[in-house]
This record gives structure tokens, sequence and C-alpha cells, in this order.
């Protein structure tokens, strides 16, 4: 894989140019690179980190003893990776594949947890897996209930890309068959555990209205185009040499390089996009070698821009000329506007009584899951929209009353009892208000005005995220279950991942930044079908629908070039 610029001649612009560029490769970005390489297009891959070729994944197979602080962090991890240490899977064994927050300085106006990552592949390497299809429901939610502005698109527009997708990257589920939750195509599911099992038993007892089902997950259950199955390790994040759970090192970036159509550029820090007045259409990139500090630029005859949502609202925003002086696009003034991520961090756990006699081996890289409910058939008081719920049912070892010698030995080859713990996700509305701008009187370590981020949760999600924690404890006793445990605590904006929003799809120009097919309305030639591209956010994972967007993008991208439309 080519992985640094050794190979380009930066005198020569012809050199330089390619059919398309691709902007980060994640999620969406290697998705991008994969299809316009298929299509025969040459692509330029532009990666503001470090590489990382599959299956070379550095703690893939350690054990616990290899690590020096056992997978604590150090004082110096602290230290340059404040930001990065909010998450849960920063710790000793990730820790390479995030980005040093001393050279990643940006302004929280409000806390914005920014986690990212600094290699090939991005967060494609730590998502975890959920793949769940939207409903008619999330894309007519805006018109229905008056917030943001109406998606150009509907499920049916997005359904056969989702088959797609879902048939490309292997997803495990059930036909679960329920109105709200659309199935897709699946691998067998992985099997829930007997306390699992039992919870499912109870909810469909109690309530009519919810239903437990197995986690719909991009792990392998079935060997797939070369990609071994799940080993049920549950160390995903590590990274997985058998590339048995998706990411676009293991099975987009491959798939783009076999074409031999693609280039890949690391150390590139996008800086903004070229923009020619007179042909009314981007012609390339400019970048910031990471390592030399040095400017280049690159040319092609679309642009995709997958940096994911912050960084794309910034290279937009820093973009600027005579015919856009607030940035790329941004006639409407939405760039930056309407952040959005998912709220978290309920933690609700409880004792289940019986079930000694019962173990389970491996460790599913998935768990149980609970459609949304709320607010489908009948209106809730106090907050919009909804969320789902997730479990897992477990053992931990027993420990006895000692705490040290043979006998403690003797006790944790034991098993203890057995427990079961809920968390969620809900929806964040699309505001104005919570948005992306410039500091132009500061600058970041590449001499760049600062990244300010302004966003909050307001009332609508603290109210759905108060009613998450009631619904999961009231669950929890009305299946019989003892001693609950209540340790939930709310997120901030970022810590779920799924930020999203900035620069929206929508069918008028004056209130959007995209059209019906992540194409920018006032530069035809430039695409976005990353987080930004966002109109609302549902509660489920957006990966699945990241991908299918981009799929069905550059589908249209590729046929406009054709009949030289742009």
């Amino acid at each position: 894989m080519p992985t640094d610029s050794s190979y380009l001649n930066n005198k020569a612009k012809s050199n330089n140019t390619f059919d398309a560029i691709v902007v980060g490769s994640g999620m969406s970005g290697g998705w991008a690179a994969k299809e316009l390489c298929e299509k025969g297009l040459k692509v330029l891959l532009l990666e503001r980190g470090e590489p990382l070729d599959h299956p070379n994944y550095p703690t893939a197979n350690k054990d616990p003893w290899d690590f020096p602080y056992r997978n604590h962090l150090s004082i110096e991890d602290k230290k340059t990776h404040h930001v990065q240490n909010r998450h849960y899977s920063f710790r000793e064994e990730t820790k390479h594949y995030f980005i040093n927050d001393q050279e990643n300085r940006y302004e929280e106006k409000q806390r914005f947890d920014w986690v990212r990552t600094n290699k090939v592949g991005g967060r494609s390497l730590l998502w975890a897996r959920a793949c769940y299809r939207w409903n008619d429901t999330d894309f007519e939610a805006n018109l229905k209930d008056g917030n943001g502005v109406d998606w150009p698109i509907r499920y049916k527009d997005l359904a056969p890309w989702y088959d797609y997708v879902e048939s490309y990257i292997g997803v495990s589920g059930n036909q679960d068959k329920l109105s709200y939750l659309h199935d897709g195509i699946f691998q067998p599911p992985f099997e829930m555990n007997i306390v699992e099992k039992h919870f499912q038993e109870q909810v469909a007892k109690k309530y009519k209205d919810r239903h437990v089902i197995i986690g719909r997950s991009a792990n392998l259950t079935q060997p797939l185009n070369g990609r071994s199955q799940c080993q049920a390790r549950d160390l995903c994040y590590r990274g997985c040499p058998w590339g048995a759970y998706f990411s676009s090192n293991s099975c987009t970036i491959p798939a783009a390089i076999a074409t031999g159509n693609l280039a890949i550029r690391t150390h590139s820090l996008v800086n903004r996009v070229l923009y020619d007045a007179e042909k009314q259409r981007a012609t390339g990139v400019e970048i910031i070698d990471t390592i030399t500090k040095n400017e280049e630029q690159y040319f092609a005859k679309i642009i995709f821009i997958n940096a994911s949502t912050v960084a794309t609202s910034f290279i937009l925003l820093n973009s600027t000329s005579q015919r856009f002086p607030n940035g790329l696009g941004n006639d409407s003034d939405q760039v930056g506007r309407n952040l959005m991520d998912h709220h978290k961090g309920i933690s609700v756990s409880a004792d289940v009584d019986g079930f000694e006699d019962s173990y389970y081996y491996g460790r599913k890289p998935t768990n149980i899951y609970i459609p949304r409910f709320k607010n489908l058939q009948t209106a809730e008081k106090g907050f919009l929209r909804g969320f789902h719920l997730a479990a897992n049912a477990y053992r931990n070892r027993a420990t006895g009353d000692s705490t040290i010698g043979a006998n403690f030995k003797d006790s944790i080859t034991e098993a203890g009892k057995w427990k079961i713990g809920i968390w969620a996700n809900g929806e964040c509305l699309p505001y104005s208000n919570n948005r992306i701008t410039l500091n132009h009187d500061e600058k970041d370590a590449f001499n760049r005005p600062l990244i300010s981020i302004d966003c909050s949760f307001k009332e609508n999600e603290k109210a759905m995220w108060a009613d998450m924690v009631t619904t999961a404890k009231e669950m929890l006793a009305t299946a019989g279950y003892q001693n609950i445990n209540d340790q939930s605590k709310m997120s901030f904006p970022g810590n779920a991942n799924h930020e999203m929003g900035t620069a929206r799809m929508g069918r008028d120009p004056k209130t959007s930044v995209l059209n019906a097919f992540n194409q920018m309305h006032a530069v035809k030639n430039v695409f976005i079908s990353d987080g930004s591209c966002m109109t609302s956010s549902s509660c489920v994972n957006p990966s699945l629908t990241y991908m299918a967007l981009t799929a069905r993008c550059c589908a249209y991208a590729v046929e406009q070039l054709k009949n030289n439309q742009l």
C-alpha cells in the first residue's frame, strides 16, 4: 500500500491530478475510495494520520501481562491525551490509535469531547459495530415536529443501498419483523445467554410495545470475501487480524487498492478546498504535511470531503474566497450549525438470582437490544423523539472472603452471581446555536485558525435522558431482578462519537448545504457523506447510514461525471 508522498512529483501539477480526491479514510471515506476506484476513477485518498495496514494491529494478540500498566494509563498518557482519555476506549491497549491532544488543540466554549484517531482507517477501527437501519419515522421527524429542516430523502431511497452495504460488510442479526426496526440482509446472529433469554421472556410477558432482540453487529459469524468469522474474543477495539469486524483497513481500502486505481497519502492535513470562481467548481485541495509542515496542492474533477464532522466543518469554513467569504458552499449560513451527538451515560444494573448452573463460552461482541418504543404511537410528556436501550447479562469471577493466598486463587476459578446491566443512546435535536466556528485570534499547532465548539444538550435531551434512567430501572424491577444499582451520569456532547449535522442535506439551498445526493448545492463537484451531512440524528449508531449514503452518492457522482455535468 503506498502510504507516503515519495511516489508523487509535487513539482508537476499533472502528477498531482486525479479523477477524484477523498478526504479521510474512516467509515465513509473508505467507502468513497472503494466505490470510486471500482467505477474506474483514479483516486487520491488523503489521511491526516499515520499508516496502518491490515492485519498489523500492534496489540491485537497481547496478553494482559504484556502491558506495563496493566491496561491503565500513565501520567504522561493523561497529560498528552487530556481529551482522548475522557472516553472509555482510550486505554493502554488502544492509545496508539488516538491523536495527541497537544497537536489537536481546539476551543471548548462548552465541554465537547472531540474523540479523534490518528491512523488510516479512522474511527472505523474503534466503532461499536452496531448496525441498524433508519425508518421513515426518522426521516420524517423534522418535518412533523418542526425541528430542523425536512430530509430530502426517505427510507425507500436508501433501502437498496442498505442492502448493498450490509451484503458487503457482513452484519449478524435476526429477521425480527418489527414495525419500527427494518430487517436487513444478515448473517446468522450471535446467541443470547440464558439470563438474556430470561429477560427477553419477561419483557415479552409484561410489555406489548417493547421487544428484546439480539444486537445487529458488523461482526462476521460466517467467513466473507476472504475475511474470517469472529473469534468471540471481544477485543475488537485493538484491531482484528482476522478481519472479522468491518473496518476501512480490513475491507474497503484493500478493495480500492485491488483495483490499481488508489493512491494514499498519509500525514496530510487538508487545509482548504481550492475554488475556481469562473468555473464555479472546486479544483482541488491544499494540504499541510504534518511532518514537514509544507503546504502542497492536489487537483481533481470531484472532491469527497469525509474527514468526520468537526474536521469537515473546519475545511469548509476555512475555504474562503470572494465568492464564499463565510466558507465553501455556505450561502445558507448552515455550515458548522446544527451540531448533534447522541446522549448516553445511563448505567443501571441488577443482580439476577438463580441460573448458577448455567455458564457461557466466549465473549460475543454484541449485546441484546431494545429498539425505540417511545413517541411512536403515543406522545410522551416532556420530550420529543426517542431512545433505544441495550443490555448484557454476565457472571463475574467469585472472590470469596479471601483477598490473598491459595484460597483467593481457588475462589476466582469459580463463577460469581449473574448480573445484568442496561445502557442507552438518545436522540439529540438539531439546534442552530449548537455550532462549530473558527477563532481567527487563536492558532492551532499548524498555524491555522482554532476550531471553536459551542454545543450542549438542551432541555429535550435532559428530559429524555432522565426518562431513560427511569425506564431502565423500571424494566429490571419488572423482570424480577434484585439490588438495582444506578451509576448513571449524562455524557457530554462528542462522547458518543456520533457527532453530525454541520453540513446538512435538505431540499432548499437557502436552509441547507447539500442536496438529496450529498452534493453541495453551490459547488456541484463537492460531495460530503460523513456525519456532517445528517439532517437529524435518530437514536441509533449512524455508521450504517453513512455507508449507505456514501455508496449512493458515489454512484450518482460518477454518473454525473460521465454525463459531463460536473
